[in-house]
This record gives C-alpha cells, structure tokens and sequence, in this order.
C-alpha cells in the first residue's frame, strides 16, 4: 500500500497520581511500538490496535486486564471492544472473568461468531470452545486494586473520587492500505455494582471505526460517554469537516457541558490525521507517525522521540 501508517493509544482518562506517571508513560510507549511494528511490516490496523491493547492488558499500570479494579463483590468483571473500519464489523465482550487478554476475546467474537456482543456466562463458554486459557482471577488482582476496593467498602468512603483514575485503554489505527481500526478494553469502575457493564463494550461509545471518517476510542465516565455516544460523535464532527483535533475537542465540551461527564478520546482518520484529547486532568496517551514517537500525559505536555532512539532505550528497560 501507499499509506504512511499511523497509530494512537491511551492509557486511559482521569487522576494519574505521582507514583503512577512513569509507569504509565512507559507502559502507552511500549504499547505503541508494538503496535507500530506491526504497522510497519504491512501488518493490519486491526492486529496493531489489539496488540498495542494486549501490551496494555497485560501492564498491571492500568485498569484493564492485569490490575482492572474490583467490582463490589470484589471480583474483576472486564469489558472490550474491537473494530474494522473497512467492513464495520465489530466483536466485543462485557463482564466477563478469567479472562487475561479481553481484547482477543473480542477479536475471537468479530471473527468466529454472527454476533458482536457475548456477555459473561456465554462469553466465558465461547472462550472454552476457542481454546483460550482460563486465568485465575487471582492473578488478575493487583495489591492497589484490592486495598482500593476495601477503602471504597468503608461506611464512610467516597467511591467517586476513586474513580477519576480511571484507566480504561485503547489503540486506534491506519495501516499502509488505509484502513483504519480501533480496540478499547477496561476492568470499568471501582466498586461497580456486579453486571455493571459501561461504555467500553458498547459499540460506538466505547469505539468507532469507519474507513470513510476515521477511528475513536474513549476513556472516561462510561455513563457520560454512553450518554453522548462519544467515539460516534467525535466521527460525525470529522464527516462535517472538523480537524481530528477539533473534532475531539467539540465533543468532549459536548459532554462535559450537557452531563457533566469527562473523559478522553483518541482519533486517527484514513489520511493518517490524529488527535488525543482529554477534558480530564490527565490521559496517558502515545502516537507514532512519519517514524516519530510522540508521548504525554498532563495538558500541553508532549515529548517527541525517533522511533529508533525509542526502540533502543526500551529494550535497556526505561
């Protein structure tokens, strides 16, 4: 193909504390090489949104697969979304356990079923028939996660402000062929009631992917996006003319000022144009385009690399 690929992941919207940020940083960055080497081998956007989401799955930094937070009954129940952008067919998953990879889950779903949406009991049977390992849950739960969900049980805590870290992640894509594909996965909201499933699993609120207007993936409050159909919304703005950037900016002001909600998106549309905003105080969020790493996390902030110098301070561990 003709295409110069291009590539955008979060870590997900809301407080990122001090002793988290570096963590964090490293963890949208090496999520991004990845995917961005499979981009560059002529690889699919589709298989580099999964596997920059796996990368993140499996970094306990953030809550989605290893370190999702705990529901109230102190169990993890995961959602996750994929989609291709070329035939608009999506798979995902919601609140299902014993899962280490969600996103390949929801792959699995896009690919082997007629449906788009398996759920709990039935995706845990479907996993079975696909020969995906089951995980202790155990493994899953991460110490911060656990000592988070008791503080949240006290008579006297406030589950809300524990839930501005919210860290749901996701990847959007354009490969040389100019296909465009977005992944998104979570562990939701800390103290959730049990079935409790957001906006993750929903298709176009938790992502979007049209080859015509691009790819979005969200992060933020699951109700609010869910509200607003936030990942649509930001593609409808770019079909009337806007900037990725725009575009992003206009509805998460949209959200914010019609339901209070925040969040984050990341856009990237077939021309290889892409955008990571946030109305949050943070988003972890990283993008490679034209061999160039660029990567941050608080407003404003935006450190640029070359994807070589990148590559070689990740293999010496940053």
């Amino acid at each position: 193909g003709g295409m110069r690929p291009v590539i955008v992941v979060h870590g997900g919207a809301g407080r990122i504390f001090k002793d988290r940020e570096e963590g964090c940083r490293a963890g949208v960055v090496r999520a991004v090489l990845r995917g961005y080497g499979i981009l560059k081998q002529g690889g699919s956007a589709l298989d580099a949104v999964e596997e920059a989401v796996r990368s993140m799955e499996d970094d306990p930094h953030f809550n989605a697969g290893r370190g999702s937070v705990l529901n109230e009954k102190g169990e993890v129940e995961m959602d996750a979304i994929i989609m291709d952008g070329k035939t608009l067919d999506s798979g995902a998953v919601s609140a299902v356990k014993r899962i280490g990879n969600p996103i390949k889950l929801a792959r699995l779903v896009m690919a082997k079923t007629k449906h788009m949406l398996l759920t709990d009991s039935g995706a845990h049977l479907f996993a079975q028939a696909m020969g995906v390992p089951e995980t202790p849950g155990e493994t899953l739960i991460t110490e911060r996660c656990r000592e988070r969900w008791r503080k949240n049980l006290e008579a006297d805590s406030n589950p809300e402000e524990f839930q501005k870290d919210l860290g749901t992640v996701g990847a959007v894509a354009v490969d040389s062929e100019g296909n465009v594909a977005c992944a998104t996965s979570t562990g939701g909201l800390s103290n959730k009631l049990v079935g409790r499933v957001g906006d993750t699993a929903c298709i176009g609120s938790g992502g979007y992917a049209d080859n015509s207007s691009g790819a979005a993936s969200t992060t933020g409050h699951g109700e609010s996006i869910m509200k607003v159909v936030l990942a649509r919304l930001t593609l409808y703005h770019m079909e009337q003319g806007m900037s990725p950037e725009m575009a992003a900016d206009t509805a998460l002001d949209y959200m914010k000022t019609r339901v209070e909600g925040l969040g984050g998106v990341i856009v990237v549309n077939s021309s290889g144009e892409w955008a990571a905003r946030f109305s949050t105080k943070e988003m972890s969020w990283a993008t490679v385009k034209d061999d160039q790493l660029h990567y941050g996390i608080h407003a404003g902030e935006r450190h640029t690399k070359s994807v070589d110098e990148a590559l070689a301070s990740e293999s010496e561990g940053f």
